[in-house]
């Protein structure tokens, strides 16, 4: 009888412990406006780290700043070298105190490299601008923040939080399933995933992210038979390469529409010869208009909204390409380096709506979906296929990707403060 009293004692210590109490959500809401400078100082440095995503040392510095803020906090951190696909590597860190595992994603590297201008953290009052300042450094700071808070309302060691920071989400290495391996493996074990990419916003209303776009490249090149351009559209010359470049890429135009798909051509050339480097950045032709052309090649982008519309929008294209003019070849090729799409599921907008309750009783306001066609893709992407998954949850700001990247430090308030309450809550299965 004493042995059984002794464990329902126990059980019942156990389940206080569990609880977040009102009490604990105000001291993470105090924690987090208490230490905003401490975290705006920390972005501060993680900024004027360069870590251009080939940049690999500097992605490294950056990490073990991170590891210097998580391992206090109880973490086990360890670095997933990326050498073999040409990249850095990535941070994953780990807090197992029980309940539901909930998966924190964010990104290590910028779109800024070394011999990027644009190097330096700039502050004029609530508003910060630097290379990766939003995009993903402030989602980062977020992270730590939020653990912060938890760990001063003892809201922490009770969770069961993974962190994975990727060190090459602005250019992802090869082959594609290495670089993304344990990331989809801490998918399929989570819980819950929250992405902590930029906050969307509009007109000054802040939006939860339940949903996101792929993003893969393709590209098409087309042959023809080549000759002097008054044999052009007989039996014998066809209509050359360009001809049917132009038909592809109109059919795609005319028949391939249809909502939150978007696709485009980026680069583009024809002519006797031409070609394409083997980063498929740059074309070169050469030609005149009394030759037909030899060769055509194009490479665009295709986003799309769910792995069902990819397939089918993919098997369209690849039949429009074999439609083949008279006396001409073309060929499809879809980059191996795509993003997924990160679908919208009820289990997604099951997860904004404990985000606005945690909105609501934090007196903050609440947040609808925003439109997908309109946030890019994520790391997100590769795990929302197994695990229901919230993004955006970052620092508000804009300019991302281009010099003049702001962040706003007041956002960083609000977000830390929401993702700490939240994680909190899944985690303990509240």
């Amino acid at each position: 009888m004493r042995l059984l009293l002794s464990a329902v004692a126990t059980l019942l210590l156990a389940g206080t412990a569990m609880a977040q109490t009102p009490e604990a959500e105000r001291t993470i809401v105090s924690t987090v406006v208490a230490e905003h400078d401490r975290h705006i100082d920390l972005l501060e440095r993680l900024v004027n780290q360069n870590s251009g995503t080939l940049n690999a040392e500097g992605v490294r510095a950056v990490a073990e700043m991170v590891r210097a803020e998580l391992e206090p906090l109880g973490f086990e951190v360890r670095w997933l070298d990326m050498s073999e696909t040409g990249r850095a590597g990535h941070l994953v860190a780990t807090h197992d105190g029980g309940g539901k595992n909930v998966l924190l994603i964010g990104h290590l590297d910028t779109v800024f490299e070394t011999d990027s201008p644009f190097q330096t953290f700039v502050r004029e009052g609530a508003r910060a601008t630097g290379p990766g300042v939003g995009d993903d450094k402030g989602g980062v700071v977020v992270i730590i923040a939020a653990l912060r808070a938890m760990q001063a309302a003892g809201t922490l060691e009770g969770s069961n939080i993974t962190v994975f920071l990727t060190g090459d989400e602005e250019r992802p290495g090869a082959p594609l399933e290495v670089a993304r391996r344990e990331l989809i493996e801490a998918g399929r074990v989570a819980d819950y995933a929250l992405e902590f990419e930029n906050l969307a916003t509009e007109n000054g209303a802040e939006f939860g992210t339940i949903a996101r776009r792929s993003s893969s490249s393709w590209t098409l090149t087309t042959g023809g038979q080549t000759g002097h351009s008054s044999g052009v559209f007989n039996d014998t010359l066809g209509y050359g390469a360009i001809y049917e470049m132009a038909r592809i890429l109109d059919a795609f135009r005319r028949e391939l529409p249809e909502p939150n798909l978007t696709y485009t051509v980026g680069v583009m050339a024809g002519g006797t010869p031409a070609e394409i480097d083997a980063d498929g950045f740059r074309v070169q032709a050469s030609g005149k208009t009394n030759i037909v052309a030899e060769t055509a090649v194009a490479r665009g982008d295709l986003r799309t909204l769910t792995p069902e519309q990819d397939a089918r929008v993919r098997a369209r294209m690849a039949e429009i390409v074999t439609q083949n003019l008279p006396r001409t070849t073309a060929e499809l090729v879809f980059a191996e380096d795509s993003y997924p799409p990160m679908a919208p599921t009820p289990g997604n907008s099951a997860l904004l709506e404990r985000l606005n309750q945690v909105n609501r009783d934090l007196g903050l306001p609440e947040m609808a979906p925003f439109d997908p066609a309109r946030r890019g893709a994520a790391d997100s992407g590769f795990v929302a296929a197994d695990v229901d998954t919230l993004g955006g949850l970052g620092v508000a700001g804009g300019g991302a990707h281009a010099e003049g990247e702001w962040a706003d430090l007041d956002s960083l308030v609000r977000q830390a403060q929401r993702a700490a309450v939240l994680i909190g809550r899944l985690s303990l299965g509240e």
